[in-house]
């Protein structure tokens, strides 16, 4: 046991001097092509030929092709770490057991910005602790609909909904109009809720982060990988929000939602819980809670850059590194 605790001290050690000596300046600046299918490939409209028309109408290029590291059939052994290390996408990382603390690799975690709808995980945690009847009905209006966003909302002004089917949505396809929906009918209204999101920050100590609403579209909603992690720990110890956030689909008003994670139900993937964001200052963000070498790792990308997929890519390269260290046991 004590040689193996020394050679994984080693092997961090490597790792973060890599990071350290590989990385030190800031990762490149977004593209200019901010189609939604960079981000969320699992899209429906992605998948169904859409993405590729208002790709052309509205942004006048193609989505990008495909990070091959995020492709289904990616290898996930690795036999050169430093290599995988360096084709990180990710402007921020931070990955911490969650069952000792330890972090198993960080990369400028303190850095505070904008994290697009990862905040939705911060309204599905408000809700879920404010004890709010799930099964209490909604009804969508104008506002919910008409939140600033680069897709249309998939809701409709007048559709009545469950609080569950909107957080249901919010988790698991990210859907907006949803997630507002939720904040808007909080006792006391958006005001109160955010005024609750920044009081459960405070509870967890995440001092780098701060809220203004309860989707995640403001570039004022902020945070670092560090206090993400924070979050993440505390979000999955909520049943419906592991689940939520884990359902590869769902279906509601006779519609059905994907999961914006294209990692959640492949095989070789434990996935405990996960959420994705998108927005031109926020870059393309993921945390999940992964389970690896049977340890339960809160994983925080934020801000990758590149190909369509890079932040899934990224995910599959820190399996590659945490798996070649855990596997030195």
């Amino acid at each position: 046991m004590a040689g193996w605790r020394a050679r994984a001290a080693l092997y961090v050690a490597a790792v973060l001097v890599a990071v350290a000596g590989g990385w030190s300046s800031p990762a490149r600046a977004q593209v200019a092509n901010f189609h939604p299918c960079n981000a969320d490939p699992s899209l429906p409209i992605c998948l169904h030929g859409y993405g590729r028309r208002i790709a052309v109408q509205r942004w006048g290029a193609l989505p990008e092709p495909l990070d091959p590291d995020a492709g289904t059939k990616a290898s996930l052994v690795t036999h050169n770490p430093a290599e995988e290390i360096r084709k990180l996408k990710s402007t921020a990382i931070l990955v911490q057991d969650l069952d000792t603390s330890e972090v198993l690799f960080a990369r400028d975690e303190d850095a505070v910005r904008p994290i697009a709808s990862i905040t939705k995980l911060m309204t599905a945690l408000v809700v879920v602790k404010a004890g709010l009847p799930m099964g209490e009905k909604i009804a969508v209006d104008a506002s919910d609909v008409g939140v600033p966003s680069e897709l249309p909302s998939r809701l409709s002004v007048g559709m009545w909904l469950t609080r569950s089917d909107l957080l249901h949505m919010a988790l698991t396809a990210s859907e907006n109009s949803a997630a507002h929906a939720l904040g808007r009918t909080y006792p006391g209204g958006m005001a109160a809720f955010v005024e609750a999101m920044n009081a459960q920050a405070q509870a967890l100590s995440m001092t780098n982060s701060r809220f203004v609403e309860s989707v995640g579209l403001s570039s004022e909603d902020v945070s670092s990988a560090r206090d993400l992690a924070r979050l993440v720990r505390t979000a999955s110890q909520q049943p419906l929000i592991r689940q939520f956030t884990t359902d590869a689909s769902y279906s509601a008003a006779g519609r059905t939602f994907h999961n914006t994670n294209m990692l959640v139900g492949r095989p070789r993937w434990d996935i405990l819980m996960s959420k994705t964001g998108t927005t031109r200052e926020a870059g393309n963000c993921l945390v999940m809670v992964v389970k690896v070498g049977g340890r339960n790792l809160a994983m925080v990308l934020l801000d990758a850059h590149g190909m369509n997929g890079s932040r899934f890519g990224d995910a599959v390269r820190l399996r590659r590194i945490l798996g070649s260290q855990l596997a030195m046991k």
